[in-house]
């Protein structure tokens, strides 16, 4: 009678319920990378790189959660140094700008006075050539790296060069400026005679310091010619290492070459470079009939130092600009390449999320079709 099935119909639906909770308990607790259904007998996997790996997917979920939160402190770090440097780079462009007045009137009045003693026959160190022995080879690096090819290029450029002197029969003794250089070549056979650290904001004193090292040893006999070797400011995108000979000057090939001014400025939300080129200044006239306290070769002989130290703070204002330049492009490339495996990781991150969620939808799903 329909009353006496009722109890035993009851009791089913309560034991298929019963059942369906286990099933769905099971499924739930059950490791989703790679298990065997209770139910069917057949392997599930999310994905046959993950069941080849052994990885269960939760824990590959939260090990691309961590890396795209370390990617993305990552970037925020290099884009806030390519802005330190952005800022660096227009302080020693203000301090270009602030030490050209010196520099032009010294040229001017150094050119004045090369004229004036044109005919004349000079007894001056510093404009006397001799034959080379022993070659000063002058390197400037950066102190730090994260600056793309800045320091690497000029090392390569300074063997190069020592290379070529040595094959010529000439010995080679280097003045280091920046922590790069001297770490390299401390560990090479060429001897480094000083080690001079960079810095970030080139000063009068540093290249005072550099001068002095460099006269005392012309001046002494111990260096027959000095080489500098340091990296020419071209564009943002762009530096040349450079070697030029500073010691000894020669009366008619002193540097009073164009200059070049590089300016920063923002476009459009990003970096540009304006560039300003400047006619060399001319030489001071000084009348036929003007009498000089003191000997024009005299003169020349207190000038000619103060001329190369100001071509030594030209040359270590130009190369750290170089240096942060190439910083700044080297971060910029950072960023971008941060922003890309940002952007790939968290697709993958989200490729598995919804792998794990099928996942668990497709144990339910056997585990009814089991029952």
């Amino acid at each position: 009678s329909p009353s006496t099935h009722l109890p035993v119909t009851f009791r089913i639906m309560q034991f298929s319920l019963l059942l369906l909770g286990f099933v769905c308990t099971a499924a739930f607790q059950a490791p989703i990378g790679s298990t065997r259904s209770q139910f069917s007998g057949a392997l599930v996997s999310s994905s046959p790189a993950n069941a080849a790996s052994g990885i269960v997917m939760g824990a590959t979920i939260r090990e691309l959660r961590d890396r795209v939160g370390s990617v993305k402190n990552t970037r925020k770090i290099t884009s806030a140094m390519k802005l330190v440097a952005a800022a660096k780079v227009r302080r020693a462009q203000e301090a270009c700008l602030r030490s050209r007045p010196f520099s032009e009137t010294l040229e001017r009045i150094l050119g004045g006075l090369l004229q004036r003693l044109s005919t004349e026959a000079l007894d001056i160190p510093l404009l006397n050539s001799r034959t080379a022995t022993t070659v000063g080879l002058l390197v400037i690096t950066g102190d730090r790296g994260l600056c793309g090819s800045y320091n690497s290029a000029a090392i390569k450029k300074a063997e190069e060069r020592i290379a070529e002197l040595k094959a010529q029969g000439v010995a080679v003794e280097l003045i280091c400026v920046g922590n790069k250089g001297i770490q390299y070549f401390k560990k090479r056979e060429t001897p480094v005679r000083k080690t001079i650290p960079c810095g970030q904001a080139p000063t009068a004193a540093q290249a005072t310091e550099i001068a002095d090292e460099l006269l005392a040893s012309y001046y002494a006999g111990e260096l027959d010619r000095v080489e500098l070797l340091y990296t020419s400011f071209v564009s943002m995108v762009t530096s040349i290492p450079s070697v030029r000979t500073i010691i000894p000057l020669l009366p008619t090939g002193l540097e009073m070459e164009g200059d070049e001014i590089f300016k920063m400025s923002t476009k459009a939300g990003e970096l540009s470079i304006e560039k300003e080129k400047l006619a060399p200044a001319e030489p001071a006239e000084f009348a036929p009939d003007m009498i000089f306290e003191q000997e024009p070769s005299q003169l020349l002989n207190a000038i000619l130092p103060l001329y190369l130290n100001g071509q030594l703070l030209r040359t270590l204002q130009e190369s750290v600009a170089s240096e942060l330049a190439s910083r700044m492009s080297a971060m910029q490339a950072a960023t971008d390449n941060a922003k890309d495996l940002q952007g790939r990781l968290t697709q993958e991150m989200n490729r598995a999320r919804q792998a794990k969620i099928t996942q668990e939808l497709m144990e339910i799903i056997a585990g009814a079709d089991a029952i």
